[in-house]
């Protein structure tokens, strides 16, 4: 936003000729006048505006990294439990093979 006035001045000059008449000549200078503190009013509002604006682009990118970080938490959890559950099953499963292996074996001296 830009606040601005035109400021003018004029002056006024009177020349007595040769002749004894009076020559007066008038001169207006115009001028662009800009309120400053108006200027700087509005560019530390903006300024305000921008710093508020990067707290908030801040707050949330924290927040999207926070919840990033509990969801990859969570995945790896998940994951090393779908391996522990694997793993024992797979026990499980060699823990029955062996047995009827043994059955087998008895089974086959008698």
């Amino acid at each position: 936003m830009v606040v601005s006035c035109t400021q003018s001045k004029s002056k006024t000059e009177q020349v007595e000729n040769a002749d004894g008449t009076v020559t007066t000549t008038t001169t207006t200078e115009t001028g662009l006048g800009v309120d400053t503190a108006k200027i700087n009013q509005a560019k530390e509002n903006a300024q305000t505006k921008i710093d508020e604006t990067g707290r908030k682009i801040d707050d949330a990118a924290e927040d999207a990294k926070s919840k990033i970080d509990a969801t990859a938490d969570k995945a790896k959890a998940d994951l090393h439990q779908a391996g522990q559950d694997v793993k024992d099953a797979a026990a499980k499963g060699a823990s029955k093979v062996e047995e009827g292996a043994r059955k087998l074996k008895e089974d086959l001296k008698k």
